[in-house]
């Protein structure tokens, strides 16, 4: 058995969106860093996402302004920022689906609701939209209701998630399925290093920090630790998607009169010049007991309601399910805001939402600051037998046929 050990700075154990930005802000720091990932960079939640970069308007479909909306208020600006080349991470190789998400109501709004739109509360970042200004896939007759033009932009995420890895690709280190990790945490509750056994393989990595981004995985890593906090809840969801050739895409909530959105529907390119749209919202989360048929039923009965003048004839349809990993909250409720804890020299973090990730790695940043954590190792030199894993690629091409 060939034996290694590796000192680095800091490692993060998972390579989502979390790990991968927080990778970025530290190496720009001078922070040395390992990224461990099972599966492929950014193929957990991450690439499942609809890509919205949220404001925070639909958490105040209440009329009033919460904590949610709040805490999420300053994404947009910070990520366009980034996707102009001028924030914290260049991230002007990605592709902009849409620079705006849309919201719509099949009925009036409440006029609670509508004055609060109208509110200085909102002010640019909620519009109401003249006919003359909608978008191509609502210019239509049979189309009614009021819609409102949301200051946030939506991402095509296999790109954000390539333009983060390419600066820190070689940090990057694939656990394979045969590794076994072994986590060394003394009595005082500090991690002092894990030891990967891979076949014929050893690896003992220490570092200064620890940071759990695993997402789904955390839970497991934290049994390992014997971390009796935080504990995780899972938010599961049941997305359909159609893939059509309608030429039009669409970015947008539906509203009625409940808190959360009736539908959410992103657009996605493929390959072969068609669309799938994401599903996602109240169907996604009502349908967590329903089969794969049972759920396209209903995405097929609601969508032919909510847009009735598309035709979805030559359409091709599935469904998937996803975990949202995030932090125990009484009555699995939703997080209000990015979340990191630390212990010793560990940090559990959850980002719960995509566009919160630069908001997890500010809070981490400001925690190695108050550690008084500094850069002072050299690159780790990795061993030959270990790879960098794969990048993740759309998810959505494994359920559909291409037509070339």
């Amino acid at each position: 058995m060939t034996t290694d050990s590796i000192k680095t700075d800091i490692v993060i154990v998972g390579g989502g969106i979390a790990g991968l930005w927080l990778a970025n802000r530290l190496q720009q720091q001078g922070y040395n860093c390992l990224i461990l990932e099972k599966g492929s960079l950014g193929g957990g939640q991450t690439v499942k996402s609809q890509g919205i970069i949220h404001g925070g308007t639909k958490y105040t479909l209440t009329g009033t302004l919460t904590k949610s909306a709040e805490a999420i208020s300053q994404m947009p600006s910070r990520w366009r920022q980034c996707l102009a080349g001028e924030g914290e991470i260049d991230l002007t190789s990605v592709k902009v689906l849409s620079q705006h998400h849309y919201m719509w109501s099949t009925q009036g709004l409440g006029s609670k609701l509508t004055t609060f739109f109208a509110s200085k509360a909102l002010r640019g970042r909620v519009n109401k939209l003249s006919k003359k200004e909608y978008p191509t896939v609502f210019q239509n007759p049979a189309f009614k209701g009021d819609l409102y033009q949301l200051d946030e932009v939506v991402l095509d995420v296999p790109t954000v998630i390539q333009a983060l890895v390419k600066p820190v690709q070689q940090s990057t280190v694939q656990l394979t399925d045969n590794a076994q990790i072994d986590w060394q945490v003394n009595e005082q509750g500090t991690l002092n290093k894990f030891i990967i056994n891979d076949q014929n393989h050893q690896l003992a990595i220490s570092a200064q920090h620890f940071v759990l981004t695993a997402g789904e995985g955390t839970q497991d890593i934290l049994n390992q630790l014997n971390f009796s906090t935080p504990q995780m809840q899972l938010r599961p969801l049941h997305m359909a998607m159609i893939k059509h050739p309608h030429p039009h895409p669409i970015y947008a909530h539906c509203i009625g009169a409940q808190a959360l959105p009736k539908m959410t529907i992103t657009s996605h390119p493929t390959p072969d010049g068609q669309w799938v749209w994401y599903l996602g919202g109240a169907i996604a989360e009502n349908g967590l007991d329903k089969s794969t048929e049972e759920q396209i039923a209903t995405a097929k009965q609601q969508i032919q309601q909510l847009l009735p003048w598309v035709d979805f004839s030559q359409a091709q349809w599935a469904t998937f399910r996803v975990n949202r990993a995030e932090p125990k909250q009484s009555s699995l409720a939703r997080p209000d805001a990015a979340y990191c804890q630390t212990q010793n020299n560990v940090s559990v973090c959850w980002p719960t939402k995509l566009a919160l990730a630069p908001d997890l790695a500010d809070q981490i940043v400001e925690q190695l600051k108050t550690l008084s954590i500094q850069p002072n190792t050299t690159p780790a030199v990795l061993p030959d037998w270990l790879n960098s894993p794969t990048v993740s690629a759309p998810f959505w091409q494994e359920y559909f046929d291409e037509q070339l």
